[in-house]
């Protein structure tokens, strides 16, 4: 696939955690460098006029990590954000953020608010972030916000239902898993259906 039919690109950041380790760092040595990789990556796809950049950051199973390991990256989360929106803003960079929002503290939510609200109308790249996401969670929460909006449905489409996706979009023609794993580790399930996969 040329970089020319590219138009959504997905990443799964895996592997951070286990990179670190054998270089004898702890963990949050990979995590910050994921982190750094991510700034890399929106410069690759924006001089490819890629049109959007989908990143799996934090799946709704990473809740089983070690507590302390969590609490870093939720921590780092908010950092980044903070540290990076003036520049994904300069940049026409656009910023979403899917997944169960609400599990996550208020600090971290207003961040996550604040980038989205700053970077609203920008017209460049969109930069999605999956975190506290689950590809099986948002078929559910896409049925349950149909039922909502239609309390007598008769029969679902696949267009009607498309609609009430966290992500609905033009679908990832490409995905890319880093850190050696060769699974979709239940991301975007239904989105993926006929994604090219690489790791």
């Amino acid at each position: 696939m040329s970089n020319r039919n590219i138009t959504h690109l997905s990443i799964i950041m895996d592997g951070n955690g286990r990179w670190a380790n054998q270089q004898s760092m702890p963990r949050a040595f990979g995590h910050r460098a994921g982190i750094k990789s991510i700034n890399t990556i929106v410069k690759a796809c924006t001089s490819r006029q890629i049109d959007e950049l989908t990143l799996f950051a934090f799946s709704s199973e990473n809740w089983n990590r070690p507590e302390y390991e969590v609490k870093f990256l939720l921590t780092l989360f908010e950092e980044s954000i903070n540290q990076y929106i003036d520049e994904l803003r300069q940049n026409n960079v656009k910023v979403k953020f899917i997944g169960d929002l609400d599990a996550f503290n208020h600090q971290l939510i207003n961040s996550i608010n604040n980038a989205e609200k700053v970077t609203s109308n920008n017209t460049g790249l969109k930069l999605n972030f999956a975190i506290n996401y689950g590809g099986q969670w948002e078929i559910i929460n896409a049925f349950n916000r149909y039922l909502l909006s239609n309390p007598s449905p008769q029969k679902i489409t696949i267009e009607e239902f498309e609609k009430n996706l966290s992500l609905n979009t033009n679908k990832p023609d490409l995905l890319v898993r880093t850190g050696g794993e060769q699974r979709l580790s239940n991301f975007m399930l239904w989105q993926h259906a006929y994604t090219e996969l690489y790791f």
